[in-house]
């Protein structure tokens, strides 16, 4: 749902704060009172004993706020952080034009401001304020004064028209703030306040602007490096797929090449559900997907090995509640561990069975694929997850680890427990606040 904005009139909305308003009501019934005293012909009772009554009333309050300033700097902290949040809850997608328009609509009435612009490098994102309709969204940057904190980086305190960039005939502002939006190191747009006068840069204005503009640099860094973080887990999907792929495509093709022979039918299934296996791998290179739809893809892929190996050979069981097949998990996180028992652990007699099991435990969600066969020693066990290994098993459990972390943080984990001629499990541990993206579990 929409937030609704502040309504602007005039450019320029102020607010009475709680003291300013006591304040103005406590002078006025002086006024009041001053007058009824002073008027010919004697002061008029009632009037006298109202202004004279709100006139204590308000000068108490005002005393009371003055000398409890801790209940006023509250307040002001209280606003400023609610101020702060909804700005943030604006740039969920970023600093876009919808975002920037509506953080200068938030912050002009909690500004002396009479105007505030955010730009990217080249254009305005968003405006709010005094002459609004000659700065919408889209409108190339103009000002000498943007330009050059665009090009140094450096905030700029400026007083008159002239030192703003304005033409000569634009004299209704004559004061600015203009400070540099940085994503890292480098700056990616300016926060601009305008002032009517120049007088009005006070030091508050000062520690509010620069405030803000901290803000909004620090949660377009952290935008950024969330979307390098996606981009770096897209391709260290794609590596992953372009490493095991000709392997798997080797051995498939030759597989359906058999079965063309000795069983057509067979082999018409086969290459229909390789089709399919490679679209959805396609299909799947970034977003996350139903817990349901990585077991159906895990499944296709051992169909090709059941029929390479034999059904007397190698088995898949899969052990798994139906309330957990809707849980959102990354694609490919578990075909590979799958992949990888058939590669390493198969005997060299009797038969592989291969089972993935999800249950519950504890606030977690955790994924097993056990298998029964060749095992390895502790050694291999606590080094298969180090960054150095170089073969397919090492490979795929790594890239398995880092997208675990990368997706769901620290609260997600890989474990891998071993024994020579037991087997192997390798457990995924998914936090089900994230897997669940707060649904009911």
């Amino acid at each position: 749902m929409q937030r609704k904005l502040p309504q602007i009139e005039n450019g320029f909305p102020r607010f009475f704060t709680l003291e300013m308003s006591f304040a103005t009501i406590s002078a006025l019934s002086a006024l009041v009172l001053a007058w009824s005293l002073l008027m010919p012909g004697g002061a008029n009772t009632p009037v006298l004993l109202v202004s004279g009554l709100i006139f204590t009333i308000s000068l108490v309050v005002v005393v009371r706020f003055a000398i409890d300033p801790d209940s006023i700097r509250a307040r002001q902290t209280s606003s400023m952080l609610q101020l702060a949040s909804q700005t943030l809850d604006h740039m969920t997608d970023g600093m876009t034009y919808d975002a920037a328009q509506a953080i200068c609509r938030l912050l002009l009435p909690n500004t002396a401001a009479c105007a505030i612009a955010i730009t990217d490098l080249k254009v305005i994102l968003g405006y709010a304020g005094l002459d609004e309709q000659d700065n919408t969204p889209g409108t190339p940057v103009h000002t000498q004064a943007t330009r050059a904190t665009l090009a140094d980086g450096e905030i700029r305190y400026l007083h008159s028209a002239e030192e703003i960039g304005f033409p000569a005939n634009k004299q209704s502002i004559q004061g600015a703030i203009v400070m540099p939006l940085r994503i890292g190191n480098n700056v990616a747009g300016v926060l601009k306040f305008y002032y009517r006068r120049g007088r009005q840069i006070t030091e508050t204005q000062r520690s509010i602007a620069e405030g803000f503009r901290r803000l909004l640099s620090t949660q377009m860094t952290a935008l950024e490096l969330e979307n390098q973080r996606q981009l770096m887990t897209a391709m260290e999907l794609k590596m992953l797929q372009s490493q095991i792929n000709p392997h798997f495509l080797f051995n498939t093709i030759n597989t359906i090449s058999s079965f063309i022979r000795t069983d057509p039918m067979k082999a018409r299934e086969l290459l229909r559900e390789f089709a399919v296996f490679y679209r959805r791998l396609l299909e799947n290179a970034s977003e996350l997907i139903p817990l349901e739809r990585e077991i159906e893809q895990t499944e296709r892929y051992f169909m090709f090995e059941e029929a390479r190996f034999g059904p007397d050979r190698v088995e898949l069981k899969v052990e798994a509640d139906d309330r957990f097949m809707e849980l959102e998990v990354p694609p490919f996180i578990i075909q590979p561990l799958v992949e990888n028992a058939v590669h390493h652990a198969l005997p060299v007699e009797g038969k592989l069975t291969i089972r993935i099991i999800v249950e519950k435990k504890g606030d977690d969600i955790v994924v097993h694929v056990r298998d029964d066969g060749v095992g390895m020693s502790g050694e291999v066990c606590d080094n298969i997850l180090h960054p150095s290994s170089t073969n397919g098993l090492g490979i795929a459990m790594k890239n398995v680890y880092d997208r675990m972390k990368g997706y769901y943080g620290d609260n997600a984990d890989v474990e891998v427990t071993s024994a020579i001629g037991k087997g192997t499990d390798v457990i995924l541990v998914f936090p089900e606040k994230a897997v669940l993206g707060g649904r009911d579990g």
